[in-house]
Order: C-alpha cells, then structure tokens, then sequence
C-alpha cells in the first residue's frame, strides 16, 4: 500500500513540475509549483518527516508560492514581454539537459549505495529541540541571509510595480 502511495505521489510530483516548467502562463505555472512541492509534502509525510511535510507547506507552499503570485499579478505578467529571451532560454536549456544527463549518468556509473542495518541508522531530525537548536545555533546567518534576501526581492517588486507618471520622472 505505501509503495503504491509513494509512486502516485511521485508521479503527482513530477506531472505537476513539468507542468509548471511548461506552462506559458505564469499563474499556471507557480500554482503547478504549488502542487508539485504538495506532493513532496506526502512524500516527506510517508518517510516519517513531519515537521519537514509540514514546514515544506507552510513555507513554500504558503509563503513563497503567495509572494510568486503577488509578484505576478503586480508585474501584470499577462501581456508578452517586449524582451527577446530565445538565445538565452536555448542556452539554458542546452545547459540544463547537459547537467541533467551527466547527474544521471554519474549516479549510474557509480552503483548502488551501500545501506546500513536499520538499527544502526542515527534517528537525526527526530526531535522538533534538535531543529531548533540547529536552526537558532548553526545555520542562523544562511536564515538571516534569507530573509534578507526576501526583503530585498518585495522591495524590487514594489518599485519595479510602481507606475511613474512623466513629472515624476523629471
């Protein structure tokens, strides 16, 4: 039963970020995005992760998915660009695929991992006070850094939305 929970997950996973990388759309894109990081929640839950299933939807799904559609609707995305991108987005896909094809085959050529005894598999992440400890101790600069980050990019979007009149511009 959870073997065939996990495929469907995966497969809900998978057809919705092709979904949002081939949708022309944006809001249909960032609301595929929002199914696809859904079904990683189920998988994160069938692995036992809850506190991960559920940070995994609040934040992303929650968080940067809302700011991904206010970002959006503020840009009014819906007209097309008078930007001309196809250059770049050959690149980028060139660039994509060959890194996608030698991760497949790097993982192929090396084998199978080397799994441990169950009973010998630390339980890391089993207590919300390891989490904690770790978030507020360790990697509290790379959240910091974050959140900075996400205060700059709602700054960019509110002048970048902002319509100047032509005194203002003067």
């Amino acid at each position: 039963m959870l073997d065939s929970l996990f495929y469907f997950l995966a497969c809900f996973s998978v057809i919705f970020a092709v979904g949002a990388i081939a949708s022309r759309n944006a809001v249909n894109a960032a609301l595929c995005f929002l199914l696809c990081l859904v079904g990683i929640s189920g998988i994160f839950a069938l692995l036992e992760a809850y506190l991960l299933a559920v940070l995994l939807v609040l934040v992303y799904a929650g968080a940067v998915v809302a700011l991904f559609l206010f970002i959006i609707m503020l840009l009014d995305m819906q007209h097309p660009s008078a930007w001309n991108f196809k250059g770049v987005s050959g690149l980028a896909t060139v660039v994509g695929a060959g890194l996608l094809v030698s991760g497949v085959v790097g993982i192929a050529s090396r084998g199978k991992l080397e799994s441990l005894p169950l009973a010998d598999v630390p339980a890391s992440g089993a207590s919300l006070k390891a989490y904690g400890e770790a978030l507020f101790t360790t990697y509290l600069l790379p959240v910091q850094v974050v959140g900075f980050l996400l205060l700059i990019a709602m700054l960019g979007v509110i002048v970048l939305s902002k319509k100047f009149t032509a005194e203002e511009v003067k």
